[in-house]
């Protein structure tokens, strides 16, 4: 396994920087073509969220692969290399499995035990997926990922030490009161129609707010989220919610009209500049609280200052989790990640010999046609039932010979330092490196044919 993850997160570097270093969705594509591309790379995926950006690669050189991701996460992103480089932080091998795996139980969110990452670590994956540079390893370790992270909150009470970003911004806005008690009855708008605006705006209507609107850029999207809310069965349906989808150019009349803003687009500028904002509040005497998701930011930094309005942004959600209480299952979970990211490298090490394995009984079988054919040659006499039972009886007695020591190659191939068994197999039975090889290939084909069935 060569595995390496280069990335940067809330926990290495700050806002300014992870806001210039953002990937616009249309951007993730292109980056992992061009990290395939590169010569120490065979496969690649990003796990991009709004506080962290990270590449993960199979690469065949660790230098050149730290270099070249590094390289190549500056020349997508807003940022140079140069300011990126202190804030990145590098991950290999088991290290790197223990970073996702940890990543995808929560235990490396701004709030803890937080469960919306499984759901872009799905994305991340789908995403590598369709652009085809997920081969064997990234495919097993990122749907590993996800059923240890699913483990995790099934098995654990991970879930109590956090929150969703969504309720933890929302329990800031309230100050110390119950969101419900807070809501209710409010006027709210969301901006955005994603996967963090739709948990945003199904957490409002579940907290009782009167009115929602939703303006998205493209309104398709906003009316669904709203028929989706609104329908019967829906989040909103027994409150007698009215709810409307509006478009961008709404925003400002909307904006007058709220009492509570949820943003997060993925939008590389402002979409609520401070003129806006202060705009709206004029002539308004109740409070605007105002709830930035986005990375970059989606609200101008200056409503802070603006009389009458309340902002909670992606850094002052940094600040106030440090202190949050951390339950007492996130060792628990950390047991759970040891034991995961074990039994992956063992998998992935056993793996590693199953070519060379495959390659030495195809040469048995060689062997045994080869002899069977040699003694139709000399025995040319033989019915048609002793030559069958001649050659079932001549494999089985290969097939057993073979059978202990493959097994107990495989295993001992999972244990640590068991990489030199393929080695050593292949020097004992002087088997063709090209026949090996060969083999390899054949698999990385058939799991780029599934990836591009599962996509």
């Amino acid at each position: 396994m060569t595995l390496l993850v280069v990335g940067l997160s809330h926990r290495s570097a700050p806002v300014s920087v992870l806001e210039r270093a953002a990937l616009a969705p249309e951007a993730r594509g292109k980056l992992l073509q061009d990290a395939v591309s590169a010569e120490p790379v065979t496969e690649s995926a990003v796990l991009s969220t709004c506080n962290r950006i990270e590449l993960y690669a199979d690469v065949d050189k660790f230098h050149a692969g730290v270099a070249e991701l590094s390289g190549l996460l500056a020349r997508h992103s807003g940022a140079g290399l140069e300011e990126l480089t202190p804030y990145l932080y590098v991950h290999y091998e088991d290290r790197a499995v223990h970073h996702l795996f940890s990543v995808a139980c929560g235990l490396d969110s701004m709030v803890v035990g937080e469960g919306q990452i499984l759901g872009q670590i799905k994305d991340a994956l789908a995403v590598a997926q369709e652009q085809h540079t997920a081969g064997r390893l990234l495919n097993d370790l990122f749907q590993q990922a996800l059923r240890v992270g699913k483990r995790a909150h099934s098995e654990t009470g991970i879930d109590k030490a956090g929150q969703s970003l969504v309720t933890f911004g929302l329990e800031q806005l309230a100050a110390g009161r119950d969101v419900e008690d807070w809501a209710r009855g409010k006027r709210a708008l969301v901006i955005g129609a994603g996967s963090m605006s739709s948990l945003a705006a199904t957490t409002l209507v579940r907290a009782g707010v009167g009115e929602l609107a939703v303006a998205n850029r493209t309104v398709e999207r906003a009316e669904r989220l709203v028929q989706i809310l609104t329908e019967p069965g829906g989040t909103g349906a027994a409150t007698g919610l009215a709810a409307r989808a509006v478009a961008m150019t709404s925003v400002p009349e909307e904006l007058a009209l709220a009492d509570i803003v949820v943003s997060c687009t993925g939008a590389t500028g402002l979409v609520l500049a401070g003129e806006m904002v202060a705009a709206a509040r004029d002539g308004r005497t109740a409070p605007l609280a105002l709830l930035d998701l986005a990375m970059p930011r989606d609200i101008d930094a200056a409503v802070h200052r603006i009389e009458g309005t309340h902002l909670v942004d992606i850094e002052s959600l940094a600040d106030a989790s440090a202190d949050a209480p951390m339950a007492a299952d996130v060792d628990k979970v950390r047991g759970i990640v040891s034991d995961e990211v074990a039994a992956f490298g063992a998998a992935q090490r056993a793996a590693h010999i199953t070519p060379t394995v495959v390659a030495l009984r195809t040469m048995a079988a060689d062997v045994v046609a080869g002899e069977i054919a040699r003694l139709d040659g000399r025995l040319p006499d033989l019915d048609d039932k002793q030559r069958a039972e001649i050659t079932q009886t001549v494999r089985r007695v290969v097939d057993k010979l073979l059978h202990a020591p493959t097994v107990r190659v495989k295993q001992l191939a999972s244990e640590p330092g068991g990489a030199g068994y393929a080695d050593a197999l292949r020097e004992l039975f002087d088997l063709d490196p090209q026949t090996v090889a060969a083999v390899s290939r054949a698999d990385t084909r058939a799991d780029r044919h599934d990836a591009r069935e599962r996509a």
